[in-house]
């Protein structure tokens, strides 16, 4: 009868569906594994974590050992200050005990238990503290993903979803990894075969990064589902989720954020809805969903039935309007307007260089700027219209106005600076301010200096050629150019 009853529950026909044999990977807590490994260390049972700038209360969390979430309650992205312990003395952290802890309508602080402080303090002893070095983490996600193109797909059959994780299309190729006599097994034990032996390649391309796989017999969503909710708590670290699995695996998710693509704020609009669990979203009114939620409440709606079309073989969506940008955390709080000002006329000094390479001239600025966490203010976040323009002078000076503008005073942590609605170069208006031939003569011979610049930096590296402002204290050039993604490219910051 229960059967019975989930059988009338579903809203769709599976068999008009497209079936697809997907493998979703993941290289267990990837940054964290490679610095393991780089120390001749366990991957799974070395308490490590691996912070940018961690002599500092605002280093940044970016990737951790399973070791070190067990023994702190901690996962990736956030602060040093967030930590239980103070990462220089390695002693309990008091005053974040007595902030979390504290209570207006207590009089008291209940005091943690001297188990639980000898725990913390056990186990900061134990941790190591990695800089990133994304340099490295890039070299072995470049080893990962030949030896997957050499022995278990081609190119075309994966979509990497990040750097270390990615989708796998086995449907042609799913045979070819089994004998003769396991063709006749069914697709789901085939699929399992076929990823035992990728999270075997990596291992081995790898000298040791463990492998989770997320495992469907019908589309990349139930493949990445299987992934997030059961793979890692599996002890093969592989799931499997088909159609048929959907009111099982589903739909008794006991969290909504549990299910990919829905985080606290489409949460919070579902519960406007009434709608509170996965089950409850599967056999919600599609119509409902989209008049309050528009195309993303079908999407929703879709996906909580265990439907998804895509393919990954299909050419990638490529916005009709581009837009580049560059930001950066300061090591400090920066107070100085000057001081500020430099950084961000770099930030657009870059931006220019980007825009030229691509011939493209910029129509929109965009300016961030991100107070400490001590000032307690909004960020700045403002846009304005400018003359098309790839030049550097104009666009640090535009920046630079626009900053003089709106900033007033306070500490600065973030800056950000985006150029937007780029259109081609030959096609750029005429201003009308232009006065004279000489102002078109000047601009022509400071274009042609960028360039010659450009081809020199492009050449022999960006450092080659540098403004005197970069040797000061509060130029963030030199050490922004040896960074990959805004962190190290080699482990030159942080507790060594």
């Amino acid at each position: 009868m229960e059967d019975e009853d989930k059988e009338k529950q579903i809203n769709f026909d599976y068999a008009r569906e497209p079936r697809r044999d997907i493998a979703f990977v993941d290289m267990k807590s990837f940054y964290a594994s490679v610095e393991c490994l780089k120390r001749g260390l366990h991957p799974l049972s070395a308490c490590l974590c691996v912070m940018s700038r961690a002599d500092n209360s605002n280093g940044l969390i970016l990737a951790s050992s399973p070791t070190f979430k067990w023994a702190f309650g901690k996962y990736n992205v956030s602060r040093s200050r967030d930590l239980p312990f103070d990462v220089n003395s390695r002693k309990f952290n008091w005053y974040k005990w007595n902030k979390d802890h504290a209570s207006p309508w207590k009089t008291e602080i209940e005091a943690p238990s001297p188990a639980y402080v000898a725990h913390i303090e056990h186990w900061a002893k134990k941790t190591i503290f990695a800089p990133p070095s994304m340099g490295d983490y890039i070299e072995v996600n470049g080893k990962i993903q030949k030896a997957i193109h050499q022995e278990i797909a081609p190119f075309e059959d994966c979509f990497w979803y990040s750097i270390d994780e990615g989708f796998i299309d086995l449907t042609s190729s799913l045979n070819y990894h089994v004998s003769r006599v396991q063709e006749k097994l069914p697709a789901s034990t085939k699929l399992d075969l076929v990823s035992k032996k990728l999270q075997r390649v990596i291992y081995d391309a790898t000298d040791g990064i463990i492998s989770t796989v997320g495992m469907s017999n019908s589309n990349p969503l139930l493949a990445k589902l299987a992934l997030d909710n059961y793979a890692k708590h599996e002890p093969t670290m592989r799931a499997l989720i088909n159609y048929e699995d959907v009111p099982d695996k589903l739909w008794t998710l006991s969290e909504l954020t549990d299910f990919w693509g829905i985080g606290e704020r489409t949460k919070k609009n579902l519960a406007k809805l009434d709608i509170h669990s996965i089950d409850a979203l599967a056999h919600a009114n599609p119509d409902l969903l989209k008049k309050k939620m528009g195309l993303i409440g079908v999407q929703l709606y879709c996906h909580a039935n265990g439907i998804d079309e895509s393919f990954l073989q299909e050419e990638p969506y490529r916005p009709k309007n581009r837009s580049i940008s560059n930001s950066t955390t300061l090591p400090r709080d920066y107070y100085h307007k000057a001081s500020i000002m430099l950084v961000l006329r770099e930030l657009a000094e870059q931006v220019a260089i980007r825009l030229r390479r691509i011939h493209q001239e910029a129509t929109t600025l965009t300016l961030y700027v991100g107070y400490a966490f001590s000032e307690n203010k909004r960020a700045i976040n403002c846009s304005r219209k400018i003359e098309p323009t790839n030049n550097t002078r104009k666009l640090c000076d535009a920046i630079a106005m626009l900053f003089l503008e709106k900033y007033e005073e306070g500490g600065v942590r973030r800056l950000g600076v985006t150029y937007s609605n780029l259109i081609a170069e030959p096609f750029h208006l005429i201003s009308l301010f232009d006065e004279d031939e000489q102002d078109f003569y000047n601009e022509e011979k400071e274009n042609k200096l960028q360039e010659t610049i450009d081809d020199i930096r492009s050449q022999y590296g960006f450092t080659k050629i540098l403004k005197a402002s970069a040797l000061t204290k509060d130029s963030r050039l030199i050490s922004r150019s040896k960074q990959i993604g805004g962190h190290s490219a080699g482990g030159l910051d942080g507790l060594q």
